[in-house]
């Protein structure tokens, strides 16, 4: 899949590089932050920027710092979730591929603005050549004095390790990636206590998104009102977009929040592949609802999709054309949250394998008169009903999927 060069996170030979990103300005906001300013100024910057969570939550950032309480005897901690497990995500990947020190950057800012002397990296299991890549920038900031005991001359201290997951996706659920680092069984947590307060090794924790970190030296280096003025007024900056599935383009898109939809497929990717008929779009990553192609004259952001009932998500753009069978989409969907199910609650343990088996005797061609019906039963008896969002994430797309292609779905019922 080829990735469309994007303004602000860098696609050349040797981006990668220490010596690349310095020759970019780099490391020079977190000099900044470090001798000339105060973890409260950073604070106010990053809650007056509204940058919200690029992760899927979309929680402004600079609330959740916020809430990590200062004083005490305990360390606290930063978790960056780069695990990446939504199917259609991929834009994580490009940034510690291609500006894996704008993210280390990003790190020393964040936890010199929250006391923070120790982060992790949390990368998703498959990723072993991203993994690399970032232990090498590690390295390289650390031989330069980025990292390590005093960094720069300023009496602050931060290391940074890269910890791989196992391929489970519920490690992407917050708690649940605490869990795992901790090196137990990847299970989500019952909240409150929030892991602002009790987290990794019931320590204070403040977790974010690969890309939600890789905006703060922008944030530091433009200003807030000129990140504010990149998208909208309650959600500011650009998002990273992964455009997959016919289209001409594929690939990775910066676009200001509050870009069209529509605009992204048709103009950006280029629209659709040889001659093809758009028929749906999965606008989020596979938990958001899908889209039928009147619904996607629509802004990106947030809110916007949530009144449409659906949901930004990771910015993962899945585009399926005239040619795709819905039962089979329903089928992958079906199939993969049984599989990822951690198994904590009833509902979502239960109910997503039921899901499953029954969409595929449908997909084999004995489904029965009343199926649909009772995959929408089951899917409305897990939403809402479980500790994490896992459980949302299988119904909702579920729901979607046999309610706008209902009467596709029934051409498969035998009797």
């Amino acid at each position: 899949m080829e990735d469309k060069a994007i303004s602000h996170f860098f696609k050349q030979d040797g981006a990668h590089t220490l010596a690349f990103y310095l020759n970019q300005n780099g490391y020079e906001q977190a000099k900044k932050a470090l001798k000339e300013l105060t973890p409260e100024d950073l604070l106010n910057q990053v809650k007056a920027a509204n940058l919200r969570g690029r992760g899927g939550a979309g929680f402004p950032a600079g609330v959740k710092w916020g809430f990590v309480p200062q004083g005490g005897d305990k360390p606290k901690y930063l978790c960056v979730n780069a695990d990446e497990g939504e199917p259609g995500t991929f834009k994580d990947r490009y940034i510690m591929t291609y500006a894996p020190h704008r993210l280390l950057e990003g790190i020393i800012i964040s936890c010199f603005c929250v006391g923070i002397n120790t982060a992790y990296i949390y990368i998703r299991g498959e990723y072993e050549n991203v993994a690399q890549r970032l232990e090498t920038a590690i390295d390289e900031a650390r031989a330069q004095g980025f990292l390590g005991k005093n960094i720069l001359d300023s009496g602050f201290d931060l290391e940074v390790y890269v910890h791989r997951g196992a391929g489970a996706y519920i490690c992407g659920e917050e708690t649940a990636l605490l869990e795992s680092l901790e090196g137990k069984r990847g299970n989500p947590r019952l909240k409150p206590p929030f892991p602002a307060s009790i987290g990794l090794f019931q320590c204070p924790t403040v977790i974010n998104n690969v890309e939600t970190i890789a905006n703060i030296p922008l944030i530091l280096h433009h200003g807030p009102e000129w990140f504010c003025n990149q998208g909208l007024p309650k959600d500011g900056g650009t998002r990273l977009f992964g455009v997959s599935g016919p289209v001409k383009k594929p690939g990775v898109y910066e676009l200001p929040v509050g870009a069209s939809l529509k605009d992204l497929i048709f103009t950006h990717a280029g629209g659709m592949q040889d001659g093809k008929t758009l028929k749906a779009v999965i606008p989020g990553g596979m938990s958001a609802p899908i889209l039928k192609p009147d619904e996607i004259d629509i802004t990106l952001d947030g809110d916007s999709l949530m009144e449409a009932k659906s949901m930004l998500g990771s910015g993962a753009v899945i585009v399926i054309d005239e040619d795709a069978s819905m039962l089979e989409v329903l089928r992958i969907v079906a199939e993969f949250y049984s599989h990822e199910s951690c198994g904590q609650c009833t509902p979502c343990r239960v109910g997503n394998p039921w899901i499953r088996k029954t969409v595929k005797r449908m997909a084999e061609g004995k489904g029965r008169r009343g199926d649909i019906e009772n995959i929408r039963r089951v899917a409305n008896n897990i939403l809402g009903k479980t500790l994490c969002p896992l459980g949302d994430a299988a119904a909702l797309p579920i729901l979607a999927l046999t309610e706008k292609f209902k009467e596709e779905l029934e051409t498969s019922l035998s009797d």
